[in-house]
């Protein structure tokens, strides 16, 4: 329980970030609700980006990975789109602002789960 609450945590950070940080990138809610973004977002994470990426698999393998920012550009413009009927307040206009948005939540999603030993956590739990 406490992997999930800090993962959802760190999604909506990572999140936060990328609006702070990107242009086209809004945000026009109150604060609890970047919470419940960054639990779709992980959602949208676990369901859909798994399939995306067995789909675009060759493309990932030519590119050697870098069709990956791609793919985590569309699961951020699929949790802003996800977030217009929640009325969650998420908006981003555009490719481009969604690609450098993705590649900010990637890189800030990978520092803070190091920062706090999230793997320590989900590995702890199983030993």
């Amino acid at each position: 329980m406490a992997y999930l609450i800090l993962r959802i945590m760190i999604n909506a950070l990572s999140i936060a970030v990328a609006v702070k940080i990107v242009n086209g990138i809004t945000f026009s809610g109150e604060w609890w609700k970047m919470i419940i973004i960054g639990a779709v977002f992980g959602i949208v994470n676990s369901l859909i980006k798994p399939l995306v990426t067995l789909f675009t698999f060759p493309l990932i393998i030519l590119t050697l990975g870098l069709f990956t920012l791609i793919v985590n550009a569309l699961m951020l413009v699929i949790t802003a789109k996800l977030s217009g009927p929640l009325n969650l307040g998420l908006q981003i206009n555009g490719f481009w602002p969604a690609f450098w948005g993705a590649l900010i939540v990637s890189i800030v999603s990978f520092f803070l789960s190091w920062l706090t030993g999230i793997k320590k956590i989900r590995y702890y739990r199983y030993i």
